[in-house]
């Protein structure tokens, strides 16, 4: 980290920069309306996420940041800004400052729950900062929470008014209430707790096991044992009772431990509180590997050294990224860096707690899912992050070592639901073209990487909603057709697949390029140009004046069949869904055929020549945005915006972003356009903000201006840091439409640059100054030379990597 602390004085001489962004990160961004994002407290990438579960209506990170929805308890792990039904939320804590005795306490979830205290604001009194959460409920109790990798630490702080502190543990109400299989004893001597059950997957047929381990003690004083204790079922706590098989219970009771403790001795003076820590391990593999990894990350239950040290490793984490924010709003400047903070809430770092086999390999899981993040994620990473990138691909390789696929969509190590196709495909190729130079040293293997690849293009696994493809047809046809049925999967989503198909298998032959496969790069290159097949060019769109053709389905005897272009968008007559459901035939997932008809990333410019050429492409761009059918909230969507870089209007591309992140996306709690996808949409935002989009698998970014006078980005794998100048910044008009922010020309190392457009993966690599010239002429171009414009492999752009 020593050339990040030069790179940052030598920017801190000459620009305002963050030097703690990590302190300005708002956690609280999309916390409520759907936006789903866990704002309690975590590692980077850790498993446990220590957070408030409410009785919220969106539930899904447990939170919910309006302030008359009642506080349920503060549960050990989450996910953040999934869909789907509601993961994780295991093993709640819930304080009581007091009951009339012991058996009348309210045990059960919605007999405790509670109102937190409102501000004069208007707003619940609860605070957060990277590995810190905080709020005051409403009996007086101030709650607050802090983690290590896999152990939360609760610090609880009842009122002087409190005779009898006590606490809930609860063992049974996941997010879902799926729980099945509890075991749980209370140690009378000391109140520890260590219990377990089984739970419902939340995407997915699947169930997982996962386990806990609680001890408490007092901070600053002697806690000693509980003075009550027991089990209870329900609303009945049972005092005495030291094991739930002391119980009377069946499927869906609700079960767990209840403990009173002595307050502190001084609180006697009506003035002194009372504040008792919980320290609790997790564990998907054992209680005693839960009691273990609890004693060894927080040995002394010390909360603040644990605070900061999260802190900590945060900000540093943070700070490879910098920016220049004279003249910057403060909203953006914070705007920038919690999008980039809920980047790395998930993938969840689950390394020695696979419970499925034993290895020595990084295991990362909560990939819910690659379809989400596969876009603009891992690319992210590739800038600022490749150590924990390429630990996150060897999890993905393992799994396939070990299950015959990659992974695509999964929690709590239970296989979920595929959305798209095998999406950890551009995952990999990703990696590989950034990094293949430094695989062996980031111990990735380059043989075992491809060997994967190729599992998930040519194996039909026995399920191909859950892994894999159905690879058998997409081999002989070029298509995924919409009448076949197989006894291995869905018939759904026909024409999405064969799209992604087509995107995966050309980042396959980006691999196979590397390593010198050249039969394998003709093979898959062809596969990657099988959009083609289906591309209906007759098909119109009503209302739409010049767009004609579109992707369609089609039958397996070559047949098109016909989907409505406007089917699964705001303007769908039907007012259609298309969400996972096997009933959906129609060929498409979460996007209208208008939108999946602009997917083909890798030859943009034969999709060009599709739809009539570069004017009759941009005024279907236009159509796309101006009439609604671009979907801000779902990710094949997320490219359209700076695709007008194809047809050599890189102005429009500027323009058509910042109108996003101006209707869109905020520092409110109901500051995202959708849910955030496990940092999808968060690192979706960022690259906007950046001025950036990139292209999985390739070594070119799209560029734009960015939001500031300049942004640095700090890699440490290579040591290096490029800094991206803004020369003639004047500022970012609030509603995204003109202003001083189009790229007029573009040097690297004070020489021309071949495109005003985008910029190579060695300007990253080898640590570059680039320097853009803007201007307020909307009608710039990506230059003059024979490779201004964005590369495509019909055109022989990616004839290298």
């Amino acid at each position: 980290m020593l050339f990040l602390g030069f790179a940052l004085s030598i920017l801190a001489a000459h620009a305002a920069v963050v030097p703690n962004p990590a302190s300005i990160v708002n956690l609280f961004i999309g916390t409520t309306d759907g936006g789903n994002v866990f704002p309690g407290a975590t590692l980077p990438h850790g498993l446990v996420k220590v957070g408030m579960d409410t009785e919220s209506s969106h539930p899904q990170a447990g939170y919910d940041s309006n302030p008359f929805i009642p506080v349920t308890g503060f549960s050990q792990m989450h996910d953040s800004g999934t869909g789907g039904g509601v993961p994780l939320s295991n093993f709640k804590i819930f304080p009581l400052e007091s009951c009339s005795s012991f058996e009348e306490c309210p045990t059960d979830i919605f007999s405790r729950a509670t109102q937190r205290k409102i501000r004069a604001d208007g707003t619940a009194d609860d605070s957060a900062s990277p590995g810190y959460f905080a709020s005051n409920l409403s009996t007086g109790i101030r709650v607050e929470l802090t983690a290590t990798r896999r152990a939360a630490l609760h610090r609880y702080t009842f009122p002087a008014s409190s005779k009898h502190p006590r606490l809930v543990v609860d063992l049974t109400n996941d997010g879902g209430t799926s729980s099945t299989n509890p075991t749980m004893t209370i140690d009378p001597a000391s109140g520890r707790i260590i219990g377990g059950a089984e739970f419902a997957a939340s995407f997915g047929p699947g169930r997982y096991s996962v386990f806990t381990c609680m001890d408490f003690k007092g901070d600053g004083y002697t806690l000693g044992s509980p003075t009550e204790f027991g089990a209870y079922l329900g609303s009945s706590p049972i005092k005495n009772t030291t094991n739930i098989n002391q119980l009377y219970f069946g499927f869906g009771s609700e079960l767990g431990g209840l403990l009173t403790f002595a307050p502190n001795p001084k609180s006697s003076n009506g003035k002194t509180t009372s504040t008792i820590l919980a320290r609790v391990g997790v564990s998907f593999i054992s209680p005693t590997q839960a009691c273990q990894n609890a004693a060894s990350e927080l040995p002394d239950f010390d909360f603040e050294k644990t605070r900061q040290t999260s802190f900590n490793e945060w900000n540093e984490l943070l700070s490879r990224i910098q920016v220049d924010t004279t003249g910057v709003d403060q909203n953006t400047i914070v705007l920038l860096y919690s999008s980039l903070y809920r980047t790395h809430i998930s993938p969840a770092d689950y390394t020695g707690e696979n419970p499925k086999w034993t290895s020595t390999e990084p295991y990362y899981d909560s990939l819910y899912c690659n379809w989400d993040t596969y876009r603009t994620l891992y690319p992210l990473y590739s800038l600022h992050d490749p150590v924990t990138f390429s630990r996150i691909v060897r999890g993905m390789i393992n799994i396939q070592q070990h299950e015959g696929w990659l992974p695509e969509c999964r929690g709590a190590t239970a296989q979920n639901f595929i959305q798209g196709g095998s999406n950890a495909d551009p995952i990999l190729g990703e990696f590989f073209v950034k990094f293949n130079e430094h695989a062996a040293a980031l111990n990735v293997s380059a043989t075992d990487l491809y060997t994967a690849l190729l599992a998930d293009a040519e194996v039909q696994p026995p399920n191909w909603d859950l892994q894999g493809r159905q690879a058998n047809v997409w081999k002989s046809l070029g298509y995924i057709p919409s009448d076949v049925w197989e006894p291995s999967g869905t018939n759904t989503k026909q024409v999405s697949r064969t799209l992604e198909h087509a995107f995966g298998d050309f980042t396959i032959s980006q691999v196979a390029q590397i390593l010198g496969k050249a039969d394998d790069v003709v093979k898959y290159q062809k596969r990657a140009s099988n959009f083609n097949n289906v591309w209906n060019p007759s098909v119109t769109v009503p209302g739409g004046p010049g767009v004609k053709g579109m992707m369609q389905p089609r039958l397996a005897n070559g047949q098109f069949g016909f989907t409505d272009p406007r089917h699964c968008s705001i303007n769908d007559p039907t007012s259609s869904t298309c969400f996972l459901d096997a009933h959906n035939t129609d060929g498409f997932y979460e996007a209208s055929p208008l939108v999946y008809s602009q997917y083909v990333p890798q030859d943009t410019a034969k999709l060009i020549a599709l739809q009539g050429g570069n004017q009759s492409f941009v005024s279907r761009l236009d159509f796309i945005i101006d009439q609604g059918y671009f979907d801000v909230s779902d990710e094949p969507s997320q490219q359209i915006p700076y695709m007008y870089h194809y047809a050599n209007k890189p102005g429009l591309s500027t323009q058509r972003s910042r109108q996003v992140i101006a209707e869109h996306f905020d520092v409110t709690p109901d500051g995202l356009p959708g849910n955030d996808d496990s940092g999808a949409m968060a690192s979706y935002a960022f690259f906007y903000l950046a001025g950036m989009y990139p292209l999985p698998a390739t070594k070119q970014y799209l560029l734009s201006s960015p939001y500031f006078p300049q942004i640095s980005f700090f890699n440490p794998l290579f040591n290096s840091t490029t800094t991206i100048k803004a020369n003639g910044f004047k500022g970012n008009p609030k509603n995204g439409t003109g202003g001083t922010v189009f790229v007029q020309s573009v040097k690297v190392n004070g020489q021309p640059y071949k495109s005003n457009c985008y910029l190579d993966w060695d300007v990253f690599k080898n640590g570059s100054l680039v320097e853009l010239q803007l201007t307020n002429n909307i009608n710039v171009t990506c230059g003059t030379g024979p490779n201004a414009l964005p590369p495509s492999l019909s055109t022989g752009g990616y004839s290298k990597p």
